[in-house]
């Protein structure tokens, strides 16, 4: 009787939870490979850690008034004062416990836009490209309708109609982004429809859902986590610009478009109090942007140089 000849067993396919992990693996080799998006991880780190420890970093509180020390310049010219490093503002506020203050806010703002606008986006967007139909015909003819106007001109509308207030403007801004994500899931979604693992999973016998939410999703996210980067900049722009037009945070709130636009007629004879927050707002967005180009490059291996 002759043995049994010894077939070495099929070797298992990698865990979900492994392949999750060699992809983040991954995707930090790329980012930290990218020399841009390493000064734009710099930047929102170093944001990160001035917003997480801004009471313990002013060396003011961000509302007090020194009525001996109105418009002070920074400490390093001529008539400053150590004890305000950047100046003060009109009315003696120091202004670095504001930025500080203001850092916190404006990061938080923008989380807040881009939590509301992508889950709902992605959701949207899953609908329309899986259904199709009526219902993607009705999905994407609201989105053209949104699109139809200016961002900032619909955010400017929905806040007129909400009253000015920072929670309206973080709606309005969220309603403006939600298109974008609508429209990236949807493509993404209609590219991946057609491929063969999709077809293997339909024909296993994976339901609507599981066809949605665990083949379809994971592979359509790699753009909407690019988008939510980028988006996440723009949601801090647009909110400082509706409160630089007195339509999103009140003062005396530290909020960099209110910061600036209290600064305006100071602009000649001052000039700390307006360059310091827009510097602020500039080095956000240029940092959160380069963040998500190096993001793009890292989960895109075809743009990887």
């Amino acid at each position: 009787m002759s043995r049994p000849m010894n077939h070495p067993l099929p070797s298992r396919p990698p865990r979900l939870g492994k392949r999750r992990l060699d992809l983040a693996g991954s995707v930090l080799s790329g980012l930290l490979g990218h020399r841009a998006a390493r000064g734009g991880l710099a930047v929102a780190l170093l944001l990160l850690g001035c917003a997480a420890f801004a009471p313990w970093l002013a060396p003011h509180s961000p509302l007090a008034q020194q009525s001996s020390g109105v418009l002070l310049p920074p400490a390093w010219l001529a008539g400053g004062n150590w004890s305000f490093p950047l100046g003060t503002d009109s009315v003696g506020r120091d202004l670095l416990s504001r930025l500080l203050a203001g850092c916190r806010l404006s990061l938080l703002t923008g989380a807040l836009v881009v939590g509301c606008s992508m889950p709902a986006g992605v959701a949207l967007g899953l609908l329309a490209g899986y259904l199709r139909g009526w219902v993607d015909a009705l999905i994407m003819r609201v989105v053209d309708v949104l699109l139809a106007l200016p961002g900032l001109l619909l955010a400017i509308a929905l806040v007129a109609v909400l009253g000015p207030s920072l929670r309206n403007a973080v709606i309005a801004t969220a309603l403006v982004a939600l298109p974008g994500y609508v429209r990236l899931t949807r493509a993404a979604v209609l590219a991946e429809t057609g491929k063969d693992y999709v077809a293997a999973a339909r024909m296993a016998g994976a339901g609507p859902l599981h066809l949605m939410l665990r083949t379809l999703l994971p592979s359509a996210m790699a753009p909407v986590i690019v988008q939510s980067t980028l988006g996440f900049s723009s949601a801090v722009i647009e909110v400082a610009a509706l409160g630089f037009l007195g339509l999103g945070a009140q003062p005396p709130s530290p909020e960099w478009g209110t910061m600036l636009a209290d600064a305006m007629a100071f602009m000649q004879s001052a000039w700390w109090v307006v360059a310091f927050p827009g510097l602020a707002i500039f080095v956000t967005v240029l940092g959160f942007n380069l963040l998500g180009d190096g993001l793009r490059d890292a989960l895109d291996p075809r743009l990887r140089g």
